[in-house]
C-alpha cells in the first residue's frame, strides 16, 4: 500500500474521478477526507452532502477510515475548512487532490457573464483557496521544524491544453490551472510539497453527455477505457511519498495510457537584434512557423 496512512483530502469526490481517486487512495492505505457538495452537474440544485458520506461508508465497508467535508471550497472559509477538516481527524494533510468542477457549456457568442463566473469559481477558485490554505499549513509545520513531505494533484483537462469547442469557459478556467501549477510547483517546493496536475479523459456526469459516443460504455467483456478508475493509479501515485522527485508536471492520462503533456516550450525563434518593421514580419513568421510542430487539433473541432 503506496499512502499507508497518508491523510489525503479529495475535493469533489462524492462521484465520478473525485469517488474512484478517494476509493483508491483508501485501498492504499490512505486516510480520507471526502469533499463534496452534492449539487447538480452545472453546479445548480441545494447542497446536499450526500454524496460524501456515502463515500466515506463504501471507504468503511473497505475496512479504511474517511471523513466527510460538505464545505464550499471556492470560499475562504469553506477552503480553511476543508484543511481544518484533515487536521482534527486526523492530525495532519499530506495530500490535496483538487478535482471539484461542473460545466455551463455554450458557444462563445452565447456564453452568459454568469456561466463564465459560475464555472471560473469552482474550477479555478476551486483549486486556488485549497491550495493557499494547505499551502499555509505546510509553511506553518515547515517553520517549525517539523519534515513536510506533502503532495498537490491538480486536475486540469485536455480542453485547457488543446481548447474545447462550446467550452471557452471551461477551457479558460482549465488553463489557469495549468499555470496555477507551475507557479505553485515553484513557491511551495521550499516546504517539501509537490504540485503537479492531471489532465484526466474519463465517464463522468460532466463527459457522458457531452461527449456521448466516446464515453459510451464497451460491449461486455470489453475494457472499459472510460472509467474514471483507470485515472486513479496515476493520482495516487502523485499523491504519495513515491512521487517526491517529481513537481511542476501535466499528466494526461486515459484508459491504460498515460502521457506526459509538453506545452508552451521554446520553440523556433529569429532574433533581428533591432526592432522588426511590421513589413518584415510576416515572411519571419512564415519561417518559424514551417520550422515549428503543428498544433494538435481543438477539442470538437470539425
Amino acid at each position: 500500500m503506496i499512502c499507508k496512512d497518508r491523510v489525503v483530502a479529495v475535493t469533489g469526490a462524492g462521484r465520478g474521478l473525485g469517488r474512484a481517486h478517494a476509493l483508491e487512495f483508501a485501498r492504499q492505505g490512505a486516510l480520507v477526507v471526502v469533499n463534496d457538495l452534492g449539487v447538480a452537474r452545472d453546479g445548480t440544485g441545494d447542497a446536499s452532502g450526500g454524496p460524501a458520506h456515502d463515500v466515506v461508508r463504501e471507504i468503511e465497508a473497505l475496512g479504511g477510515r474517511a471523513v466527510a467535508s460538505t464545505d464550499d471550497i471556492a470560499t475562504d472559509e469553506g477552503a480553511a475548512a476543508l484543511v481544518a477538516a484533515a487536521t482534527g481527524a486526523f492530525g495532519r494533510l499530506d495530500t490535496l487532490v483538487n478535482n471539484a468542477g461542473f460545466l455551463r457549456d455554450r458557444m462563445l457568442v452565447n456564453l452568459g457573464e454568469d456561466e463564465w463566473d459560475a464555472v471560473m469559481r469552482v474550477h479555478l477558485k476551486g483549486h486556488f483557496l485549497p491550495l493557499k490554505h494547505a499551502g499555509r499549513y505546510w509553511r506553518a509545520e515547515s517553520k517549525a521544524g517539523r519534515a513536510v513531505d506533502a503532495r498537490v494533484v491538480n486536475t486540469s483537462s485536455g480542453a485547457g491544453l488543446l481548447g474545447s469547442v462550446g467550452q471557452g469557459n471551461y477551457s479558460a478556467a482549465k488553463a489557469g490551472i495549468v499555470g496555477l501549477t507551475l507557479v505553485a510547483s515553484a513557491e511551495l517546493a521550499r516546504y517539501g510539497v509537490t504540485v503537479n496536475a492531471i489532465a484526466p479523459a474519463a465517464r463522468t456526469r460532466m463527459t457522458e453527455e457531452v461527449f456521448a459516443q466516446t464515453m459510451a460504455a464497451p460491449a461486455e467483456g470489453e475494457f472499459d477505457a472510460m472509467a474514471p478508475e483507470n485515472v486513479s493509479p496515476l493520482v495516487v501515485w502523485l499523491g504519495s511519498a513515491q512521487s517526491r522527485d517529481v513537481t511542476g508536471r501535466v499528466f494526461e492520462a486515459e484508459g491504460g495510457r498515460i502521457c506526459v503533456m509538453d506545452a508552451f516550450r521554446h520553440g523556433p525563434a529569429a532574433d533581428k537584434g533591432a526592432r522588426w518593421d511590421p513589413a518584415e514580419v510576416g515572411d519571419v513568421v512564415k519561417d518559424l512557423l514551417a520550422k515549428a510542430p503543428a498544433p494538435e487539433p481543438v477539442y470538437g473541432a470539425g
